[in-house]
């Protein structure tokens, strides 16, 4: 059987040894939480760069697609434009057959209004 003594050393020791023990828990569970938040700093720094490069390539696509429906619509001078469809259309084109005249015809919409009213 233990002696009286040794039995109160050997328990101080376990408690020394628990006291150690939970001494090194504490330490690597505040590495742990130290090195999960650089991590995550890391991760949110990379979602950031995402987005910008994200918007770095809208922005591109954009210029490419403008640089190539002008590339598709030459206009070197101002008198031709392309409706939504991509077709080309004169700014002069008044969609009439008929020679200049001395007197403007009013647009088809207004004839017809006027005549609602009356």
């Amino acid at each position: 059987l233990p002696k009286r003594g040794e039995t109160e050393l050997s328990s101080e020791a376990e408690a020394a040894s628990r006291a150690q023990i939970l001494d090194k828990a504490t330490e690597y569970i505040q590495y742990m939480r130290r090195k999960n938040h650089t991590h995550q700093q890391d991760i949110d720094d990379l979602k950031r760069q995402n987005a910008l490069l994200e918007q770095q390539v809208r922005a591109l696509e954009k210029a490419r697609s403008s640089a190539q429906l002008q590339a598709t619509y030459p206009s070197p001078d101002n008198s031709l434009y392309t409706n939504p469809k991509g077709s080309s259309i004169s700014a002069f084109d008044g969609g009439s057959d008929s020679s200049s005249d001395s007197e403007p015809e009013e647009p088809q919409s207004r004839k017809k209004l006027r005549m609602e009213a009356s």
